[in-house]
């Protein structure tokens, strides 16, 4: 079958340096970065912007173009948390802490080349665990410090529960780590007992109240001391309903007061093959619905991550993928060497496009914006990246949920799926699912759907299209806002940039 795929898709696709340097070429750029570089936005310097501009976490514009990896080299950990355990794992599973295999900090190094010189979209390195990543500081420091070294221009990251975090601090900032992740989901201790059976600091194991009072005194003075050098953190709170639900609004205060770049609320997973405190109780996780409700009210405080994908500790690729399976150590070369030239070029490549997009956003926010209705429109896009409606509905393993209102139109969360079609055959039960999961969704957009799926859909009351195929999603936004409530459409001009036709 024919399918139309843009030029950028096309590039990521492609293992041949002389076409990644071609496409380049034919840009009318140099190998510099800079060239056809995304708007800065109005509220952020320009110190910061150089450290985010092409961070998939950090910045919702760049997850659609650059990529992350987990290395797992840090499995030892300080706490117990409820909602965690790190003897699962199944290939499939999307989850923290989950990994397929741990590695030593040389091992490390190598499979970082073997990414970076197949995966031009590298951007970022982070160490996540499976464990916490400044209690197992020996390793973490040894793999930032050689890789630092082999791959200088690749941003460093860690997260970490901060319980260790103020002993190492001066050390992150030594290394040049710009980037640190804290799990915070508690500044009540008596709420910290219901989600924290132990702690293990200085030497000693505490428990209940104790061991979260300690915990709390710890996280807020590491947080502090990151914002004094000037390293951005991002807070990741999971969201436990009937636990810290209401309270994470209390947790948002706190570390806006304290400097936090991002906050970043998850749904806690709680299923109970998992084998967790939580998933063995009953303890559900939060519907679609409500985690929505709970980011909406913490507009105000630091800036909200809501393109966060809950990664394992040795996922790679772009968010919402993961292509740790092509990287095992069994595939990984025992000498390899850097070269730098397919990133470089796709930098180049990824500019330009970056460029069309913000201007096609922008064209459609304000004509969203001029319409001036108060009406407000949800809606579900079946995505692979690129800022395009570029997924067969059949193969989505998530949507990504947009609001368009008076405001324009903004990303409001991703929602997970069962993939529907596998093998070339779609199951009811499946369909059901993935219905209940697009709650509250007024239209669902996707690059192709079958006839039988459409047809289910639509009789249960969702409108779905794939007329917008391969188009930029805030323009086919807008223009279904303007056939909605009457405002003046974009001509189709900026909806389809540079498509490209290609076989698959």
């Amino acid at each position: 079958m024919s399918a139309r795929m843009t030029s950028l898709e096309s590039l990521t696709r492609t293992t041949s340096l002389d076409h990644l340097q071609t496409t380049a070429k034919s840009d009318g750029c140099a190998t510099s970065s800079s060239c056809g570089s995304p708007f800065q936005p109005d509220d952020v310097n320009s110190a910061v912007w150089e450290k985010i501009k092409d961070h998939p976490c950090y910045s919702e514009e760049a997850h659609h173009y650059f990529a992350r990896m987990h290395v797992a080299v840090a499995p030892a950990c300080n706490i117990q948390c409820h909602y965690c355990n790190r003897k699962f794992d199944c290939a499939n599973e999307s989850r923290p802490g989950v990994v397929s295999e741990k590695l030593a900090p040389d091992q490390a190094l190598r499979k970082v080349i073997a990414v970076a010189n197949e995966v031009p979209q590298l951007s970022v390195l982070g160490i996540a665990g499976p464990g916490d990543a400044c209690y197992d500081w020996r390793k973490t420091k040894e793999t930032c410090e050689r890789v630092a070294k082999e791959i200088p221009d690749i941003k460093l990251c860690i997260s970490t529960n901060g319980l260790a975090l103020a002993e190492h601090v001066d050390e992150l900032a030594e290394m040049n780590v710009d980037h640190v992740t804290i799990t915070i989901n508690m500044v009540d201790p008596e709420i910290g007992a219901k989600i924290y059976p132990w702690i293990f600091h200085d030497h000693r194991r505490y428990t209940g109240i104790e061991a979260a009072k300690i915990l709390h005194k710890r996280q807020m003075l590491g947080l502090e001391m990151l914002t004094e050098r000037g390293i951005l953190t991002k807070i990741n709170s999971v969201m436990i309903p009937g636990v810290n639900d209401e309270h994470l609004i209390e947790v948002n205060k706190w570390v806006k007061e304290r400097g936090a770049f991002l906050h970043n609320v998850m749904p806690l997973i709680s299923d109970p093959a998992h084998g967790t405190h939580y998933g063995l109780t009953g303890q559900r996780g939060p519907r679609a619905i409500e985690l929505k409700a709970l980011r909406n009210s913490l507009e105000g405080g630091p800036r909200l991550m809501r393109h966060c994908r809950q990664c394992r500790a040795d996922a790679v690729g772009l968010l919402g993928e993961d292509r740790g399976r092509e990287f095992t150590l069994d595939q990984v070369p025992g000498e390899i060497t850097y070269d730098a030239r397919k990133r470089e070029a796709y930098r180049v490549v990824v500019a330009r496009e970056q460029g069309d997009y913000i201007t096609a956003k922008n064209d459609a926010i304000g004509m969203i914006k001029d319409a001036g209705s108060g009406r407000s429109l949800l809606v579900a896009v079946a995505t692979k990246g690129g800022g395009r409606i570029n997924e067969h509905f059949g193969h989505a393993k998530e949507f990504q949920v947009y609001e368009a209102s008076a405001m324009g139109v903004k990303f409001v969360e991703h929602r997970k799926v069962e993939q529907y079609c596998l093998g070339g055959w779609g199951e009811e039960t499946t369909l059901e699912r993935v219905l209940a999961m697009l709650e509250g969704i007024d239209i669902l957009l996707c690059a192709k759907i079958g006839d039988c799926p459409k047809h289910q859909l639509s009789e249960a009351g969702l409108r779905i299209t794939d007329a917008f195929g391969y188009h930029y999603i805030e323009t086919a936004i807008s223009t279904l806002y303007a056939a909605e409530f009457g405002a003046k459409p974009l001509p189709t001009r900026a909806s389809a940039s540079h498509p490209t036709e290609t076989r698959s």
